[in-house]
């Protein structure tokens, strides 16, 4: 536990602090959930006579008037994430950490299941879901999630303001928290954001049956044009930024210094967060933990008001667990706590998870380090979110969201989207010959061997709650077939001994057919731990390799984890017929898996980051460059720029059928015209680039790609299709190829199925130069589309 001086006018507060909230260390990833508490409201007569209870003034007005009202250590205590209460003003507690990366999570210590409402909805884990490459799906499950998280707060159990979805770049497959992101491609990762986003902050709107989705629909809660509406619950982008290393050899998370050339945090590290912020509308930001070119991420300035003041940003900036202790404590940025949070404060950070601004924002006053006109910006900020969410409208179940409670929670229809999630995000990697689907009919026993394969635990992953209806793996394949026999083969997932082995064999050898379910879980990727390899734990290779060297058939492998496995053993392995990965389906993933390997279901998920072969962990994880450096023999990072060998590339994906495809529509030429009107015409192409801030107009370069899927085989499936594009000559700092669109569509045997595919030049075909600035190739563009090619002029 960490010692700090407090302050003596403060005492009585941190004591008031204390009383709720376990003291904050830079570890704290979980935390012991709150008893029930009854839900507590602002407002309530005959305290609602104060301006900022009037519903019917601006959010502005409001806020200034509650503002105006309160002391200077009343001030302060709205800076700790466990605000305690303005009592006098009839201001209850309020906890702002809460959790829902993939359904409601018991990590904040603003959730707790020891209410009415007893389980919620899991979902499979972020890099699962990203799978799918579907977008309705993603805003489906976050809208879900939101509909939970109200019925939880309505019921006393939750907060309003939940800490996801996690956006960085799966940038180096050891990361241990690759699992709760949605990929390595910023195109990717940039639409899940603003999916969820969307989805969770409350795009849909309430009738008698209680709430619809509604995807696609726009400001449906409108109130003031000047505070973006009112909000369901407010979403958080985080980590902010560059941020993708836990621990890794002498490098900790809480002091790393992420050294990032402005070409990667153009078109790499910001995308996602740029998107989440000005399409998601999201309505927080998290500044993270590590520095960014040697300034700690919640003291960069000029990152968090360019936030601001080039991307629109209208929500409150909260600092990772502790981080803005850590500027202080851990990178040694500073002389002084004080120094610390004056930094972080004026920096553009308005609430720090942890205690640090509650302890030492007064003395960091008395010192003349802070004024009180920074705390004051940074109150403005969090009360127009918390009005926006309806805090000071009196009684919340009087309100827009009041009607919401347990039954709108674990709802039949919650569960058959986790089901739909479930299945749309796993990944056939290998199907020899066919071997997948098995006929039910016309097995006699199955074998099932994994140390993971009869727990539920191995179903969650990272940022989890207490699920509704969860089926383990072997549950789910024995609804198929009753003659089933389960064996661990190993102790658990780390598999550090062969003592089981014999039993696994002896079960494999009489067995009909043999399926392994081996991997990852959390004890080998999690939040405060990377790997060092990336092949499968401890003897699981060895296991997989014998078992299936006496089974009767080939056997069928299942992975699970959400790090990239090196099992190019298994890939060259005849007697390994399919391979299949799970990731952290969430709780239906049992179900999910018994109806693709017995064909109720054809796969269609494509692995969203790279599979690296085990030479890999030979890079320094520490080296945050994308692009290739032949000359220091570095191969770059993910599949816009790595040159090296893969085991599955970025998109792989196998089905039960098979598709082919034709380009309907698209363009063969794009002139563009630049603001410049000076006779540039022959410079331009010299140089071979326009940059696209010259562009006269990005809108009017907007183009639809027409496609038409065929189905060639006997099966309906879903499939997604990836478009992407590259330069037709070697131009030196852009991507190998990059993603610039992708759909998931219905398919039916031996049918056609016609998508949409929009491009911007400007934002898909453009990249970062060594200058940071995004630049569009003048030249031909070759559109990818499969093994089809197309190909684009693009000229001045």
């Amino acid at each position: 536990m960490r010692r700090y001086n407090t302050q003596s006018s403060l005492l009585t507060l941190i004591l008031l602090c204390s009383l709720l909230q376990q003291q904050l260390t830079v570890k704290a990833s979980k935390t012991t959930p709150l008893p029930n508490l009854k839900l507590k409201f602002s407002c309530n007569p005959p305290q609602n006579s104060y301006p900022f209870c009037n519903t019917s003034l601006p959010h502005s007005t409001r806020s200034q008037n509650l503002l105006s009202l309160l002391t200077l250590p009343e001030k302060i205590s709205f800076l700790c994430n466990n605000f305690s209460g303005i009592p006098r003003l009839g201001i209850p507690p309020y906890q702002w950490w809460s959790e829902s990366l993939h359904g409601i999570a018991t990590n904040g210590p603003g959730i707790n299941f020891n209410g009415l409402i007893k389980s919620a909805t899991m979902f499979p884990q972020v890099l699962n879901s990203a799978a799918s490459f579907n977008k309705s799906l993603w805003f489906e499950i976050s809208s879900a999630i939101s509909v939970e998280g109200r019925s939880m707060y309505n019921s006393g159990q939750a907060g309003l303001t939940f800490w996801a979805p996690n956006i960085n770049i799966f940038r180096d497959p050891r990361w241990g928290r690759g699992q709760e992101t949605p990929g390595e491609d910023p195109l990717v990762v940039s639409s899940f954001g603003v999916e969820f986003v969307k989805g969770f902050q409350g795009q849909f709107f309430g009738n008698g049956d209680g709430y619809n989705y509604n995807y696609g629909k726009k400001k449906v809660l409108e109130e003031d044009e000047d505070d973006d509406g009112l909000l369901m619950l407010s979403a958080c982008c985080k980590h902010f930024t560059a941020y993708d290393l836990e621990k890794w050899g002498n490098f900790s998370r809480y002091s790393f210094d992420a050294v990032v050339t402005e070409q990667d945090m153009e078109d790499t590290y910001q995308p996602p967060f740029k998107s989440c912020i000005q399409q998601g509308k999201a309505s927080c930001l998290m500044c993270s933990y590590n520095s960014v070119n040697g300034i700690p991420a919640c003291a960069r300035g000029d990152l968090l008001e360019k936030v601001r003041s080039d991307w629109g940003f209208r929500g409150y900036i909260t600092s990772d667990c502790d981080a803005v202790a850590t500027i202080y404590e851990y990178h040694s940025y500073v002389t002084t706590a004080e120094d610390a949070i004056a930094d972080a404060l004026k920096a553009g950070v308005d609430i720090n998870c942890g205690t640090y601004m509650l302890y030492y924002a007064e003395s960091a006053i008395g010192k003349g380090k802070l004024k009180q006109e920074d705390i004051d910006r940074a109150l403005k900020n969090l009360l127009s979110v918390l009005l926006r969410l309806g805090l000071f409208n009196g009684d919340p179940l009087n309100g827009m969201f009041g009607r919401l409670g347990s039954q709108d929670v674990c709802t039949q229809k919650h569960q058959r989207l986790a089901l739909e999630a479930a299945r749309e995000g796993i990944v056939l990697l290998k199907n020899y010959d066919n071997f997948l689907p098995l006929n039910k009919h016309h097995i006699s026993s199955l074998a099932i061997i994994g140390p993971g394969a009869n727990s539920t635990s191995q179903l969650w992953g990272g940022y989890s709650g207490v699920p509704c209806n969860a089926k383990t793996y072997a549950e789910g394949l024995q609804t198929y077939i009753k003659e089933t026999s389960y064996v661990g083969g190993c102790l658990n997932v780390a598999c550090e001994s062969n003592s089981m082995f014999d039993e696994a064999l002896l079960v494999a050898e009489v067995s009909d057919y043999v399926i392994l379910v081996v991997g990852l879980d959390l004890t080998q990727e999690t939040e405060d731990k990377d790997r060092v390899t990336l092949l499968l734990p401890g003897k699981q290779m060895e296991l997989v390799s014998l078992v299936a060297s006496v089974s009767r058939r080939p056997v069928i492998l299942v992975l699970t984890g959400g790090g990239p496995l090196d099992v190019s053993f298994a890939e060259e392995n005849s007697r390994i017929a399919s391979i299949l990965w799970l990731g952290y389906p969430g709780e239906a993933g049992g179900k999910a898996l018994a109806e693709v390997i017995f064909g109720d279901h054809n796969p269609g998920g494509r692995l969203p980051m790279t599979w690296y072969p085990e030479s890999f962990t030979k890079i320094p994880m520490n080296n945050m460059n994308m692009r290739a450096d032949p000359s220091h023999l570095y191969p770059g990072r993910t599949h816009r720029f790595y040159t090296g060998k893969v085991v599955y590339k970025f998109g792989h994906g196998l089905s039960y059928t098979n598709y082919t495809y034709k380009f309907l529509s698209a363009p063969i030429m794009l002139n563009v015209f630049t603001e410049n009107k000076s006779n540039s015409r022959i410079l331009y192409q010299r140089i071979g680039y326009v940059s696209t801030d010259e562009l006269f107009s990005c809108d009017s370069l907007r183009f639809n790609v027409e496609i038409s899927v065929m189905n060639g085989g006997f099966m309906d499936g879903s499939h997604v299709v990836m478009l992407y594009s590259k330069t037709s000559r070697n131009v030196d700092g852009a991507p190998r190829k990059q993603l610039i669109g992708f759909s998931r569509v219905h398919t039916t045997a031996h049918g056609s199925t016609e998508t949409s595919i929009v491009v911007d030049p400007c934002e898909h075909l453009s990249f970062a130069n060594e200058h940071g600035k995004r630049v569009l190739h003048l030249g031909e563009h070759i559109l990818m589309l499969g093994d089809l090619e197309h190909s684009l002029l693009i000229d001045l």
